[in-house]
């Protein structure tokens, strides 16, 4: 993001990115809890009105994406006390996410498999080496994976503890359930629901926000 503030914390729509995401749980009822999963030295999380909020709860993250969810699950399982619950992991930096598509996850993913939305590739793709083509990929069969993604939280939880004995490098979760011989549901998201990555990514985020505000 060439930014010096973590990007989570970057604003767009007057408020930070995490709060956008959050929020955008914290308005659905079914939401039993939210933990936020943060850096041993975050201290700017504290400032923000919602994480005052009672459903609001925070864990020390990792070095990796995978030790981070693992910590935040570890969380969960000991504020719920429930077996089987469910959990649905989202990016701090998706802050363009809709009631419609969590809940359309919710209602299509509930199974063992659980699942993620997901946007079919439209562009042409192509495979590189040394910055030339190498080949052009069938993209038929080709999905842009996003976040919520929904599992149970035991079986994500042995999933991902599993893929960390392997030591194999998870970079979302339904790849740690695919090696567990689950096939996670692809819920067709929208791609509006954009991870901010790059700096331009900031107005793009700015545009879906008031979008969806004026749709309320």
């Amino acid at each position: 993001m060439r930014a010096a503030t973590p990007k989570q914390y970057l604003k767009a729509g007057g408020r930070a990115l995490i709060e956008h995401s959050i929020d955008a749980f914290l308005k659905l009822k079914w939401i039993e809890g939210i933990v936020v999963v943060l850096p041993k030295d975050d201290h700017a999380f504290a400032k923000l009105p919602l994480s005052r909020d009672p459903r609001v709860h925070v864990a020390t993250g990792g070095a990796a994406r995978a030790d981070s969810v693992l910590a935040g699950l570890k969380q969960i399982a000991e504020l719920a006390g429930v077996d089987p619950t469910h959990v649905l992991v989202h990016d701090a930096a998706r802050p363009c996410v809709t009631r419609t598509d969590i809940e359309r996850l919710r209602d299509e993913a509930s199974d063992e498999n659980g699942g993620l939305l997901a946007v079919p590739i439209a562009d042409t793709v192509k495979r590189g080496d040394d910055a030339r083509v190498k080949e052009t990929v069938d993209r038929r069969e080709l999905w842009a994976a996003q976040t919520p993604q929904m599992f149970r939280l035991d079986l994500l939880r042995s999933a991902l503890e599993d893929a960390a004995a392997r030591g194999a490098e998870i970079t979302d979760e339904a790849a740690a359930m695919e090696a567990q011989s689950h096939r996670p549901r692809l819920v067709q998201g929208r791609k509006s629901n954009i991870k901010v990555t790059f700096p331009e990514d900031l107005a793009l985020a700015a545009f879906w926000l008031a979008r969806k505000e004026s749709e309320r």
